[in-house]
């Protein structure tokens, strides 16, 4: 890595906790802690892959990153600053952008694309006349491969893969530093998923933009992501460079997602042992005590009932939450 990557993170994310209450009966409600004290910073030019299952809270984490929703504790960070006051998200906002899920949810139907394109451009008035404005709409549809005549056209009238590719030139329109790429091909055919997962790695390097990329998919994060972080029931279980995750999870959650991960190879698939999970996934709002993941955990002891275990580095950069690495390596 260069020089420029040693520097102090470009997003830093510290205790973030989000809790939404929910009513349980009547006038009662108890917190769903959809995002419970995860802490994190991401380098300028690079991915962090968020994975983990349905539910998680992976997207909840990048749209709390981006104060779509309030956090209900914790801080963010951009370049070293605090980012609270509304002119703080403000500026925020022009520097760090979303690609969502559903491409087909995520634009307005009544909109053409080139209004769609445009409109973070309108909202922060980037432009001084029309003929700008254009001209910077061409330029971004231009750079995710779409035509010129597209621009008149509706999203009802695209692909699932080409709708993605107006919501990444629009995620574009204000030139940030850093994207919150949220399942960015999960609704895509297999085939259309490389094209847009190479466009966000050209992007990338051409642009050097910053993302955290969540996805369930670990081959789409593996070839994306510079490093890995593992999520399970609002906890961060697990954080190290891509490949160390791929050829040493330390934590068992992660050892079980790998195992499942299929092997192009059949002799090595057939020698791989899967290690596959019981029980069910908890609640998030009647989540177990101590250790989250410990009701699904071979080597639960005790201790995992009481006591969260600690977010610590076991290793240079390789970070686990575990009381029971040792048994489970």
């Amino acid at each position: 890595m260069s020089d420029k990557h040693m520097e102090k993170p470009l997003i830093e994310v510290k205790n973030l906790k989000q809790y939404f209450n929910i009513n349980v009966g009547a006038f009662k409600t108890k917190p769903l802690k959809a995002v419970d004290d995860v802490s994190f910073s991401i380098k300028k030019g690079e991915t962090l892959g968020l994975v983990g299952e349905s539910g998680c809270g992976k997207t909840t984490v990048g749209r709390t990153i981006l104060h779509l929703y309030k956090p209900t504790a914790g801080k963010v960070f951009y370049q070293g600053e605090p980012v609270e006051t509304k002119a703080q998200i403000k500026e925020f906002r022009k520097k760090a952008t979303m690609v969502f899920q559903d491409p087909y949810s995520s634009l307005n139907p009544r909109m053409t694309v080139s209004d769609i394109i445009g409109e973070p451009l309108d909202v922060h008035k980037m432009y001084n006349d029309k003929k700008e404005r254009e001209e910077r709409i061409l330029q971004l549809m231009s750079e995710v491969g779409l035509n010129s005549e597209h621009a008149s056209r509706y999203a009802h009238e695209f692909s699932g893969g080409q709708r993605q590719r107006i919501g990444i030139a629009r995620s574009l329109a204000l030139n940030p530093d850093f994207i919150v790429c949220d399942e960015p091909v999960s609704a895509l055919d297999v085939s259309i998923q490389a094209q847009v997962i190479n466009m966000f790695d050209e992007l990338q390097d051409k642009k050097d933009l910053t993302y955290l990329f969540i996805a369930h998919d670990l081959l789409v994060v593996r070839h994306i992501s510079d490093r890995i972080a593992v999520m399970y029931l609002g906890k961060m279980v697990e954080l190290a460079d891509a490949d160390e995750i791929y050829n040493r999870p330390l934590h068992p959650y992660s050892q079980s997602l790998l195992s499942a991960v299929p092997i192009p190879d059949p002799k090595i698939a057939r020698a791989n042992q899967r290690i596959a999970l019981t029980g069910d996934i908890p609640s998030p709002l009647n989540a177990p005590s101590g250790c989250p993941f410990r009701t699904r955990c071979r080597y639960a002891t005790e201790q995992c009932a009481e006591v969260m275990p600690e977010f610590k580095e076991v290793s240079s950069g390789h970070f686990v939450a575990c009381h029971n690495i040792d048994k489970a390596n």
